[in-house]
């Protein structure tokens, strides 16, 4: 894939499904995989973060989910 058609797919606004389907795909083995109520709680968290509907994007939210996942399990 190119460099620039990655950086538009990562830009591209999404559902909580597709971006939890594309970040599970994209972390590393043996990380904490995103779910769909880990998701919400996150977002529920972080409001700021989604000031337009309920859209996720890669580029936005992909770090700061990975960043955020190992402490949601103590939620």
């Amino acid at each position: 894939m190119k460099t620039k058609d990655l950086l538009e797919l990562n830009q591209i606004k999404t559902s909580l499904l597709d971006f939890m389907k594309s970040y599970n795909k994209s972390v590393p083995a043996g990380f904490p995989r995103a779910s769909a109520k880990i998701l919400k709680s996150f977002q529920l968290l972080h409001p700021t973060l989604f000031k337009v509907n309920d859209e996720w994007s890669i580029d936005k939210h992909r770090k700061r989910v990975m960043d955020w996942i190992p402490s949601s399990s103590k939620l």
